[in-house]
């Protein structure tokens, strides 16, 4: 029998605390034994913000503390947590709601910490909190087998789907022992990670209950947020590249060419190589590196919001 899943113990605020929970609606014409269905009937009733409404709410909620702007940001995006619990549903294919629950809480906690000031868009700032605590809730209950119950299995929980694709990109069959040395993890460990995650999707295209003439698609009418989602990445990047171009400007000479050698280039300089030219071991040169990159990694976090949430192991050193 399935462990029944933890229930967040985290704190909400009092006003959206009916948020953090999929409730029913008052519709007599939905289905009493379908909450699914009339929970995402109910939060199609809440029209999408543009960029500016957005912004404005944001500042608002910032500034003054509104509460009524924080409800609109929340009610908004409420679609969005859908769209990822749904992405995400493979890993937990019991109960679609609990994952929404969870992100309804991630998504109030962005509303909470975004500052407007920094110029990421909301909604991508959001998705990384939804995520992330959608992603923590699998984690502490997916099914009978915890995933996380060694360091291998965490770290393959998160990055097996991304090394799998790498691999796919650059022309190699995405095979258990190039992933499992590619990951330092052990081939078996992989295997066994691989088979539990191929749970079945949903796809929009699935039917909701009993109703064989209704699909989530048809329950997420159009303006559902999509395309915020999918710059989301873009976004992030750009942000990235012209916070390092600022960051690459604040170094010396010395600092700056190793900077750009062995962390920007697509074919890094070897140490040696470095090191040659500057007179000092190779040795040296990888101190200095490393110097660069804790550097970095404070600058970036004073310049974008909740850096370490989304930025995971950035900057990864060549050999």
């Amino acid at each position: 029998m399935a462990k029944a899943p933890k229930k967040s113990r985290k704190s909400v605020p009092g006003e959206l605390h009916a948020l953090a929970t999929p409730a029913p609606g008052k519709g007599e014409q939905l289905a009493p034994f379908d909450p699914l269905r009339r929970y995402l009937q109910e939060i199609a009733l809440h029209p999408i913000l543009s960029e500016e409404e957005e912004h404005e709410a944001a500042m608002s909620y910032r500034e003054h503390g509104d509460k009524e702007a924080a409800w609109k940001l929340v009610v908004s995006n409420l679609r969005l947590v859908v769209k990822i619990a749904l992405e995400h549903h493979r890993y937990w294919i019991t109960n679609l709601l609990d994952l929404i629950q969870e992100g309804n809480v991630g998504l109030m906690q962005a509303v909470k910490r975004f500052d407007p000031y920094r110029g990421v868009r909301f909604t991508t700032y959001s998705s990384f909190w939804i995520r992330a605590h959608i992603l923590k809730f699998i984690m502490d209950n997916w099914s009978l087998v915890r995933i996380g119950t060694t360091q291998a299995q965490r770290k393959l929980f998160f990055d097996l789907k991304k090394e799998k694709e790498r691999l796919e990109r650059l022309g190699f069959d995405p095979v258990p022992k190039l992933v499992a040395e590619n990951l330092e993890v052990k081939e078996d460990e992989v295997v066994s990670m691989d088979q539990r995650m191929r749970g079945a999707d949903i796809s929009l295209d699935t039917f909701v209950g009993d109703d064989a003439r209704v699909t989530f698609g048809d329950l997420l009418p159009a303006g559902t947020p999509a395309a915020d989602e999918r710059l989301a990445d873009k976004e992030l990047k750009e942000l990235f590249t012209q916070k390092l171009g600022e960051f690459r400007l604040s170094l010396d000479g010395r600092n700056r060419e190793i900077f750009e050698t062995r962390m920007l280039a697509e074919k890094p300089k070897t140490l040696r190589e470095i090191g040659k030219k500057y007179n000092i071991s190779a040795e040296r040169v990888r101190q200095i590196e490393e110097e660069i990159v804790g550097k970095a990694r404070e600058f970036l976090r004073a310049e974008i919001p909740d850096f370490e949430t989304y930025a995971g192991d950035m900057f990864v050193l060549p050999d």
